[in-house]
């Protein structure tokens, strides 16, 4: 099994819980120190991927706060980590693909190879508006990623490229120097048009945190309609809460579903209202943070989140997005996970 975790790129929110977790980004040499000492702990783990997110916007309140820049924590984590394999997220409309291919390209020689793109077709409102970008209809922005894709992975496979598009067009592109290897491409979404799109353009799928039945569901889903075409593989989001017994664990969720802000919790609905297929279930659990983590239910003993990560293995989930931080889980249970 494969693990992947968020890069150290955002420090304060969301607030859903009532939690002071607010703290100011470190600057300067506290900010790198931070940064080296968590590249090298993910390492030691036996971390697989590590995931940049783009979030140029957040408030910190019913979401996270807004991130450090994608490209440059990339850039500066390539030559701080060794076998991590580098995921950015890139949102089509924010970038035009082919300097995103340069740059990735050059990523791919730095690295030999260490780096995929994670293609997020967004829903942060807020966020498009404030950086002058057209957010187009929930289904247009998928038609937009997949010109995107069809540009940058044209690039890297094609000695020269010309594309005509109604989002991106480029005349005789050339990479030079060429990227190394092939480039993975990995995308967010769970909604039909995000499905029709993993099934002719990517590698992979990052699905938000659900229940075992939910996330069978949106694979059986994926495989009816990829119908022969390329199936991407699957990796789900979990937060850990690892404890030494399943009581010890659930009393502790109930505490924190307690604490929940009913207030933040209608204001995060109304701020990812423009996403579809994700954030719409109606699980308690998934109150408790942004992706739905805890509906996954790596909640209990070290014994019961083994067996609930082999469920989800069995129906044919290969990666897990985690939240680490969780000191037990990280020592009792990852190790078996990465086993399996």
């Amino acid at each position: 099994m494969k693990i992947c975790t968020w890069a150290p790129t955002v420090f304060s929110g969301p607030q859903i819980l009532g939690r002071a977790t607010n703290s100011k980004a470190p600057i300067g040499a506290g900010l790198k120190v931070l940064i080296e000492e968590y590249i090298r702990r993910v390492e030691v783990l036996g971390v697989t991927h590590l995931l940049i997110p783009q979030r140029w916007w957040g408030n910190a309140k019913e979401i996270e706060a807004s991130s450090l820049d994608c490209l440059a924590m990339t850039s500066h984590i390539a030559l701080l980590s060794e076998h991590l394999q580098l995921v950015t997220a890139i949102h089509p409309g924010f970038f035009h693909p082919s300097a995103i291919a340069k740059w990735g390209s050059t990523l791919s020689q730095l690295t030999e190879g260490r780096w995929s793109i994670n293609v997020t077709s967004g829903w942060n409102l807020a966020e498009f508006s404030m950086y002058g970008v057209d957010a187009l209809d929930h289904d247009l922005r998928y038609e937009r990623s997949k010109e995107f894709i069809d540009v940058v992975k044209g690039a890297w496979s094609s000695p020269k490229l010309t594309y005509s598009g109604k989002y991106y067009s480029v005349r005789d592109l050339i990479l030079e120097p060429r990227p190394f290897g092939e480039l993975e491409i990995f995308q967010g979404g769970q909604s039909p048009a995000a499905i029709e799109m993993a099934c002719d353009y990517s590698d992979w799928m990052f699905l938000n945190g659900g229940s075992l039945e939910k996330v069978r569901q949106i694979i059986e889903q994926v495989r009816a309609l990829a119908a022969g075409r390329s199936l991407p593989k699957f990796a789900v989001y979990g937060i850990p809460l690892c404890r030494n017994s399943d009581e010890e664990a659930a009393a502790e969720i109930q505490s924190m579903l307690g604490a929940a802000d009913p207030k933040l919790i209608a204001a995060r609905k109304k701020r990812v209202s423009g996403a579809q297929g994700m954030w719409a279930s109606e699980e308690k659990l998934s109150l408790l943070d942004s992706n739905e983590g805890y509906v996954t239910g790596l909640i209990g003993s070290p014994e019961t989140i083994i067996k609930r990560v082999r469920d989800f293995s069995d129906i044919g989930v290969e990666m897990f997005h985690l939240m680490l931080g969780d000191k037990f889980f990280e020592e009792a249970v990852l190790p078996d996970i990465l086993a399996i």
